[in-house]
């Protein structure tokens, strides 16, 4: 006997068993954590929006609710306190909604510097202030030291949406033009360089701004012709755009020489092998608009500072249903999926 005999070989544990860091990165892994897990279990089956509209006394009030887990917790261009306010405000924002009130929740690591949560606190009640939304009720917990990377913030927000505009991800019409507020991936980019000290603080700070200003003055022009608004945050464009694609059961054709990277975020991403498409942003939009009020749409858009370097990137297809594609530099067409995982980890 050689002892081969009672050799067994493991058998290998699927990923599917446990939680991965992937599942939080808004890719293909999360879809199916959603899918699979969260919503079956809740027995909905209503489509992912970044808020709900519930009505309350005949008025559309919209809700939503956020964590907020980036690291480090100051970066260029923002802090995980006024990101929290943005991200949340930025979520209603794009069922139509202008913000009311929100929620502030902490889980705070024992140990966590008092001078810290100070600043992170008085970045977040500066950023509701200037986006004219009120911080009202909130919680803080404490943890034992190794429970928690430090600090892990939560927001809820609710907000009022006017009569005449109802966009939602379900909404996408063949013949669409998609617009794009601005250029992408200065959040991840900015974040990545902060974390690991690559030196593109310099030339690259986070886009992390509100937006619901801008899509009041998209409304306002474009009313129910604003069919879809989507802000591109983890999972960044591709994943924006493939959501929207499968919610609205539509195609999406993009050119890929009409989307802004800027030269910073290019170069970074060529130099970390990283695609654009895929790096999260925290200021900008797309939006699916019918053809006849794209331009009036537009127009309102770069009136604003924060869609002046608004663009049209696109249009609306009528399939294949979910797909979404680009043509290329050279003429070609190539299909824009989103990542199965973690492209950066802990961006928002």
């Amino acid at each position: 006997m050689t002892g081969l005999e009672e050799l067994v070989c493991p058998v290998p544990q699927a990923e599917t068993e446990r939680v991965l860091l992937g599942h939080g990165s808004g890719g293909q892994l999360m879809a199916e954590l959603l899918a699979d897990v969260i919503t079956a279990e809740l027995g909905t089956d209503d489509p992912l929006e970044d808020a709900a509209v519930v009505g309350v006394g005949g008025v559309d009030t919209v809700f939503t609710t956020d964590g907020f887990v980036v690291t480090p917790r100051f970066f260029p261009g923002g802090d995980i306190g006024s990101l929290a306010v943005h991200g949340t405000v930025n979520d209603l924002a794009m069922r139509g909604a202008m913000p009311v009130a929100l929620s502030l929740a902490y889980i705070i690591e024992e140990g966590f510097p008092i001078d810290e949560l100070r600043r992170v606190t008085r970045s977040a009640a500066a950023a509701a202030i200037a986006a004219g939304v009120k911080i009202v009720t909130g919680d803080t917990k404490v943890v034992g030291r190794g429970a928690a990377d430090g600090l892990y913030v939560t927001t809820t927000g609710i907000g009022l949406r006017p009569g005449g505009a109802r966009p939602s991800a379900t909404a996408g019409r063949p013949g669409d033009l998609v617009l794009l507020s601005g250029p992408i991936g200065l959040h991840g980019t900015a974040i990545l360089s902060a974390r690991e000290g690559l030196g593109f603080e310099a030339e690259i700070s986070s886009d992390s701004r509100p937006l619901h200003h801008l899509v009041a003055a998209m409304l306002a022009v474009g009313g129910p012709h604003v069919h879809t608004l989507r802000d591109p945050t983890r999972g960044g464009l591709a994943s924006a755009l493939n959501e929207l694609a499968s919610a609205s059961g539509v195609g999406i054709e993009i050119t890929e020489a009409e989307v802004p990277v800027p030269r910073p975020v290019a170069a970074a991403c060529e130099l970390l092998g990283l695609d654009p498409m895929h790096v999260a942003n925290e200021g900008c939009l797309v939006a699916l608009v019918a053809p006849e009020a794209a331009q009036d749409v537009l127009r309102a858009m770069r009136a604003r500072p924060d869609g002046a370097s608004a663009t049209v990137i696109g249009e609306v297809t009528d399939g294949p249903v979910g797909r979404v594609s680009a043509r290329t530099l050279v003429g070609s067409t190539r299909i824009v999926d989103v990542l199965v995982g973690e492209q950066l980890p802990r961006i928002c």
